[in-house]
């Protein structure tokens, strides 16, 4: 299958120095792109000068994760997509259960790889680990990672099986889905789109797969860190974003209503602790969210699969329960 390694690139020479060097060392089968999201340090020149194999499409302002995907991905002519981070570091033979899955699966639409963390490479990572879930009220968890705790990688998720959402920092899907889709949503900007374009596709009847054959290592906050109060807004705007386009009618209301009074709760966690910067990118999240509302009701598909996610809470359980380790 015609595959493309399509890395998205902002002001990112130096993670291009370090992470792209194993990417083409690596991926024999695959035509590779950097996508560059209007950057102005030196990323193209370097990518000219040391890979001119790899291949460059250029964006004329920064669209974002989202938009930036959306729109290079206009110009690349392929089966499956692979969407990298500029900071992973890839292994040999990353490729090829992957291309695998996808040419035995049809129904398949979304895989992810083994996801471990580059600086601790015996644990896995934050984003994504071995496979992403939503719980009852939409917050994301994945095995091996849930909120803040990282699991060792002790073989626990050799497997090969089904999940809700693939990592965006390793993301492989069939163009033909991308497009059919169309995309990812660029109202996000950034953060848990690929949670979203997940959830449409399942809608659609497709399945998200991981599969532990494929292994990467994650940096992790390369280009915005964990503690950046700009990632709090984004990631509690569009989660409910993603909330309102994507939950069973007869659930939508209710869910939306219980994230309200969860957020305020984090909102008030965050004061206590001093942190009124990442309070107020709540406060800013909601009243974006509230403009974006009536917009993104419209986005809804006719048919919302109900079996969406674990039906405990995930809060409940890490906090109250001291679940720290995943458990389907």
């Amino acid at each position: 299958m015609k595959i493309a390694v399509v890395i998205l690139n902002w002001n990112g020479v130096q993670l291009l120095e370090q992470f792209l060097p194993s990417i083409v060392k690596y991926s024999p089968e695959a035509t590779i792109y950097v996508a560059d999201n209007a950057s102005t340090d030196d990323s193209i020149s370097f990518v000219l000068a040391n890979f001119p194999s790899v291949k460059i499409v250029k964006n004329d302002i920064n669209l974002g994760f989202a938009g930036g995907y959306n729109e290079v991905l206009k110009h690349i002519d392929a089966e499956i997509y692979a969407l990298v981070n500029s900071d992973i570091e890839v292994t040999e033979n990353w490729l090829q259960p992957i291309l695998k899955t996808f040419e035995k699966e049809p129904e398949t639409a979304t895989i992810q790889p083994k996801i471990l963390d580059y600086k601790n490479k015996e644990y896995f990572e934050y984003a994504g680990a071995a496979g992403g879930f939503i719980d009852q009220y939409g917050y994301p968890y994945c095995r091996g990672r849930i909120f803040e705790t990282l699991e060792k990688d002790n073989g626990q998720y050799n497997d090969n099986c089904e999940i809700f959402w693939a990592s965006g920092a390793c993301f492989f899907i069939r163009s033909s889905v991308y497009k059919e889709l169309k995309g990812f949503d660029a109202d996000f900007f950034a953060h848990q789109e690929e949670i979203d374009l997940c959830w449409r596709a399942i809608n659609k009847g497709y399945k998200i797969k991981y599969n532990s054959e494929s292994v990467v290592y994650h940096v992790g906050g390369a280009t915005l860190q964990q503690g950046n109060p700009k990632k709090t807004y984004l990631n509690f705007r569009n989660s409910l974003l993603m909330l309102t386009k994507n939950l069973p009618k007869d659930k939508l209301y209710w869910i939306l209503f219980c994230r309200m009074i969860l957020d305020g709760i984090a909102g008030l966690h965050f004061l206590l602790q001093g942190k009124c910067n990442h309070f107020l990118a709540i406060v800013k999240a909601h009243g974006s969210f509230y403009s974006l509302f009536s917009s993104n009701l419209h986005k809804r598909d006719k048919f919302q699969t109900k079996k969406y996610y674990n039906t405990r809470s995930i809060v409940f359980s890490y906090y109250i329960n001291n679940g720290k380790v995943f458990v389907k």
